[in-house]
């Protein structure tokens, strides 16, 4: 049903805010551009009025941790029906965008700037040119939204087309406006069919079933405690963590540190929890995670976050390794994404070649 809007002023008797309006959508596109945490933290804006080989002009671009491109299209004067069907193809043309078009964006929206350096800066790792857009998602942003365009939003997700939309509403409070947000879908949801479309351009093939994660950030996750006490875990903001939800009971998982090399493969026990509901075995019982963690004291500055707090995963391990004898080979698959389920041929033949490494595989955990 259609998101609607509604803040209230607290007292004895609670007052609804009246809706206004903004002067025009280019405000609002300026403030974006002004703090793009309006839309997301974990973005990062690339690109403003890029005109396409087609013609059109999207209006503004971002990128994400793991190089996927956001494409965002702001509704002005269209109808709803009208920029979906725009922004699929605007979208059509980004999905074709190289690493060196991609840089010239960047260079013009910051005035000369390099995307390598703003990257690292910004997500705190290296931009990988051969991650770099191999998947990508479209944001719309409205006001408003007719049932049959949301019907047509959640049929497209629903095959894996990761499209999802952002409202904003405006409300008047004395001489003052605010601005709220909504999304039409979770953003993890739509970030999970970002990552399951990390295929190499014209390599697609089904989905072999078996789940890639990226163990990654030394300065917050320790591997020898995720060996000793059986887990997976992501956070520092909800892009890190929401993919974690693809994890169900029974899933098998390999898991890659970030620069270092492939460490380990287990069997998925429970969904995810959060570090506050976490608990480890120890050799004196069970005890919280966050009184034994090595990281234990960083997890508590952002527990009671739900955006930024770490979330862990149970995992019973088949087979592992030291991180200094992480399996490192040229031509084995590897992303940001912290759990994605790869649709490349490169997955197919780094899984079949870390079965030859990892032999306990199918076996009890060493």
């Amino acid at each position: 049903m259609p998101i609607q809007h509604a803040i209230w002023k607290i007292g004895d008797t609670p007052a609804p805010l009246i809706t206004s309006r903004l002067a025009s959508e280019q405000q609002l596109e300026d403030m974006i551009v002004r703090d793009p945490r309006i839309l997301s933290s974990e973005w990062m804006l690339i690109g403003r009025q890029e005109i396409t080989s087609h013609g059109g002009r999207i209006d503004l671009l971002a990128i994400a941790p793991d190089g996927s491109l956001v494409l965002i299209e702001l509704k002005r004067d269209r109808t709803p029906r009208e920029i979906i069907a725009q922004a699929l193809d605007y979208a059509s043309w980004v999905e074709q965008l190289g690493a060196e078009k991609i840089a010239q964006f960047y260079q013009r929206f910051s005035g000369g700037g390099s995307l390598d350096d703003a990257f690292q800066k910004r997500f705190g790792i290296e931009l990988d040119e051969e991650t770099l857009n191999q998947s990508h998602q479209i944001i719309i942003v409205a006001s408003e939204l007719d049932p049959s365009t949301e019907r047509i939003i959640g049929y497209l997700n629903a095959r894996d087309i990761a499209i999802n939309v952002v409202f904003f509403q405006v409300f008047e409070h004395g001489a003052e406006q605010l601005l709220s947000r909504a999304w039409l879908i979770d953003p993890g949801e739509t970030q999970a069919n970002v990552a399951t479309a990390t295929a190499t351009k014209g390599e697609k093939e089904p989905w072999n079933g078996e789940y890639y994660v990226s163990f990654g950030d030394a300065t917050s996750r320790n591997w020898d405690d995720a060996r000793n006490f059986g887990f997976i875990s992501g956070g520092g903001g909800s892009w890190y963590s929401q993919t974690l939800k693809l994890l169900s009971p029974g899933d098998r998982v390999w898991v890659k540190i970030p620069k270092k090399g492939y460490v380990g493969v287990g069997t998925v026990l429970e969904s995810v929890q959060s570090v506050n509901d976490f608990k480890v075995l120890t050799a004196s019982g069970e005890k919280p995670a966050l009184m034994v963690l090595k990281h234990a004291e960083k997890y508590r500055l952002t527990a009671d976050d739900v955006e930024r707090a770490e979330y862990f995963v149970r995992v019973k391990w088949l087979d592992t390794v030291a991180e200094n004898k992480a399996i490192n080979e040229i031509g084995l698959f590897g992303n940001q994404n912290t759990v994605c389920q790869p649709t490349t041929p490169k997955w197919r033949h780094t899984v079949d070649r870390l079965k030859t490494v990892f032999t306990k595989w199918q076996g009890e955990a060493p």
